[in-house]
């Protein structure tokens, strides 16, 4: 049989592009990190404040998911002060981005065909 005319597990359609689970980045696949790295590559720059109350997250959840994502090379942390307090602002590298797309790229070859009525 080609891949072609393959037949998925429920006999309804052709079979579905194969996507391994080991695809799916586990580094951006947190709630609070997507959301992180989605904002940042697609607003651009954010201070802390700015994501925090962006993500409806406490500051030390926060800070610990950012602390993953610079740690993997995604963000880049920038910190200033305005006036006289501290001000750290995120940005996403090219490699956050190109894992960012790799990510929904991904997850899109997973989710494929799924309906709300789940036909």
């Amino acid at each position: 049989m080609s891949a072609d005319t393959r037949r998925d597990t429920a006999g309804t359609g052709p079979a579905a592009e194969p996507v391994a689970l080991a695809e799916i980045d586990d580094t951006i696949h947190a709630r609070v990190r997507l959301g992180a790295m989605a904002i940042l590559a697609v607003e651009g720059p954010r201070d802390f404040v700015a994501l925090r109350k962006a993500l409806g997250v406490s500051d030390g959840n926060l800070a610990t998911h950012l602390r993953v994502l610079e740690e993997a090379g995604y963000v880049e942390a920038r910190k200033a002060f305005a006036g006289r307090k501290p001000r750290t602002t995120y940005s996403a590298t090219g490699r956050g981005r190109r894992a960012l797309a790799a990510y929904a790229a991904a997850m899109e070859r997973l989710l494929r065909g799924v309906t709300p009525d789940g036909c």
